[in-house]
């Protein structure tokens, strides 16, 4: 199973362990509206951070971007702590936002450490048709370039 795939089960455990063994129900309520947080937004709101995470990833990677890894490392981090924010208000009980927090936490667990290494990977890979890069992010091909 990938990073991203993994990403998605993390959390989806987290949300089975707390509605349908512990019975708490993930509820927020916004005045006479009730969110009920299931298995499929928690599925793909992690996907969608999966997607994002790689994507975002991918492209300072493949514009060139000096020290990629570290770059999406900030942001990634930065991400982390704004999701956070909504937990914050009103509307939803401790155990609900406890849940929460801990799901945010698990999937940046697998998905910042996951992809870093899947990167890195790929990138020391000259099969894998993405440019090389040294240790400090930078792309290979382009720091021979400069140095002539």
């Amino acid at each position: 199973m990938g990073v991203s795939g993994l990403a998605v089960l993390v959390p989806v455990l987290v949300w089975l362990v707390a509605d349908p063994v512990w019975g708490h129900r993930l509820r927020i309520v916004d005045g006479e509206r009730t969110l009920d947080i299931g298995v499929v937004a928690v599925g793909l709101a992690a996907l969608l951070a999966a997607l994002a995470g790689w994507g975002l990833l991918a492209a300072l990677e493949r514009f060139g971007v000096r020290r990629a890894r570290a770059v999406w490392t900030g942001v990634a981090v930065a991400v982390l702590a704004l999701s956070f924010l909504p937990l914050t208000g009103d509307g939803m009980d401790g155990g609900t936002r406890a849940v929460l927090a801990l799901m945010h936490l698990a999937v940046a667990a697998v998905l910042i450490p996951g992809l870093r290494r899947q990167a890195a990977s790929a990138a020391a890979s000259p099969a894998s048709g993405t440019p090389r890069t040294a240790p400090d992010g930078d792309n290979l091909a382009e720091a021979s370039r400069r140095r002539r």
